[in-house]
């Protein structure tokens, strides 16, 4: 096995160790990146790594990230390297500063090898939709499946084994449903938790800053480093950081997890069911109760609608400086009103032009009541829901998708119960700001399933715990394309 196939703890060992040196480390993650054959990347930084890797000379034992190659999504801002976020409209954009997750990365002296592809301006969940074409999921070699968006290329570059981990975003399910698709972990922390300053906006009241690892113990290293007070965003939490791994291998007895019958009897995976039903058994096992609620089926089926006028309405605005003068091409026109058309006829693809358009019409003074306005007090309705639920119970436990990676050609019905309700209930953690982490299930025809775990504001170190040990119970950490891992359950 290459060091760089190692979790994020051997790899750190060998490192101390002097078994390894980051610029080796650096080297073969660039070497990787550049016989990538899923379309991962917008940029690979071989001069950058390389100048990093070299300075890194003396192990530093007490820090999990030194010398540790990853990658970024490419809407985190990242100075003096282009960022485009996956659109023809910031082409040529180079940022003046680093977003906090990237410095913060850059202080730890872990070492950024790509920038990754993603659906255009974190719009989307396929991967299809970014302005170098579809990104495909790494377990698929004949490329008709899908990786899911919109951080696809940062679950793709993790999934293939060229990084260790890979920062993404998270405004529906972008992070948690790739990592599903592709047997990692994604996690998205309470909304606050992570500094978004650098982060390119597309709903500010759902975005949330997430990233993909390969076991839960990176994952919990990762929320260490990555989370606490930044003054350049006025949104993050002034709680204090814990040692988020301190808890991993603690009993989870007593802790009581609900199932929300109503979206279990959406799924027709046969496969899927049957995998969960041994999850659950297992951590009955291991003394945790499972308890079984309706969430309401009439919310369920509002979850996407909601998400879709909130969030099109909130990227209208966000997004209302890519206007051909302050920022993308500058394509000429007699008036202002002539320049950001011309601007945004060429910069944009037409997923991002619908969404503006429903974004503006829901955002119309005669359609605020009926649109906007009435989806803000839905989703005050479900976050009601979520938290009522949560008071009773510690965690919610799903499927995190209904299926395995679907095919880029399926055209499934979107009103159908299983995509309304199984496919879309992740953003109930975006709805109500939680933490959610995705993980390896099992295996169906060599493709990963997932399950996800949600729980309170802030209790991200209990969350860690209960993944920690459904992890072991699966047998399933630190998969990448190399492994051949059946699992467990």
């Amino acid at each position: 096995m290459n060091c760089l196939d190692l979790s994020l703890k051997e790899l750190h060992e060998a490192l101390v160790a002097k078994k390894v040196t980051p610029l080796e480390l650096a080297k073969e993650a660039l070497k990787r990146a550049h016989e990538d054959k899923d379309n991962a990347f917008e940029k690979i930084l071989d001069k950058e790594a390389i100048e990093e890797a070299s300075t890194l000379t003396e192990p530093e034992e007490n820090n999990y990230l030194w010398g540790i190659p990853y990658l970024a999504k490419d809407n985190f801002s990242t100075k003096g390297i282009e960022t485009t976020a996956s659109s023809n409209i910031l082409n040529g954009y180079v940022p003046v500063f680093d977003a906090t997750v990237i410095a913060k990365l850059k202080e730890k002296k872990a070492i950024m090898i790509a920038k990754t592809t993603m659906d255009e301006l974190a719009m989307g969940g396929t991967g299809t939709t970014g302005h170098l074409g579809k990104t495909y999921n790494p377990y698929d070699p004949t490329h008709q499946r899908m990786i899911g968006g919109s951080s696809c290329g940062s679950a793709a570059g993790v999934a293939s084994g060229i990084a260790t981990f890979s920062l993404g975003s998270d405004t529906g399910d972008s992070v948690r449903k790739p990592a599903a698709y592709s047997g990692l972990v994604g996690m998205k922390p309470t909304w606050g938790r992570i500094s978004r300053f650098g982060l390119f906006p597309f709903a500010p009241s759902l975005d949330h800053v997430g990233y993909f690892s390969r076991d839960v113990f990176a994952s919990a290293v990762l929320l260490d480093v990555l989370s606490g007070r930044d003054d350049n965003d006025s949104t993050s939490s002034v709680k204090p950081v814990e040692k988020y791994e301190e808890d991993l291998l603690k009993p989870i007895k007593g802790y009581k997890v609900v199932v929300f019958s109503d979206i279990i009897s959406s799924i027709k995976d046969e496969c899927l069911l049957k995998h969960f039903s041994s999850s659950l058994q297992a951590l009955e096992s291991e003394g945790v109760s499972i308890n079984y609620v309706n969430f309401g089926k009439e919310l369920l089926e509002s979850l996407y609608a909601t998400y879709i006028v909130i969030s099109c309405a909130e990227a209208t605005s966000n997004d209302a400086n890519l206007d051909g003068i302050k920022f993308g091409p500058y394509k000429g026109g007699k008036s202002y009103q002539e320049v950001m058309y011309n601007a945004r006829t060429a910069g944009f693809s037409e997923l991002i032009k619908r969404r503006f358009v429903i974004g503006s019409y829901c955002l119309m003074r005669e359609n605020q009541e009926e649109l906007f306005l009435r989806a803000q007090r839905n989703r005050a309705k479900i976050v009601e829901r979520v938290n009522e639920i949560l008071s009773e119970n510690d965690f919610i436990l799903l499927p995190s998708a209904p299926s395995i990676a679907p095919l880029f050609s399926n055209s499934s019905d979107k009103l159908s119960e299983e995509y309304l309700i199984a496919d879309n209930h992740l953003c109930l953690g975006n709805f109500a700001g939680l933490p959610s982490i995705s993980l390896p299930l099992a295996f169906e025809d060599k493709m990963p399933l997932s399950v996800n775990f949600m729980g309170r504001a802030f209790d991200e170190k209990r969350l860690f715990q209960i993944a920690s040990a459904f992890e072991r119970l699966s047998g399933l950490a630190n998969l990448s394309v190399n492994d051949e891992k059946e699992g467990n359950l």
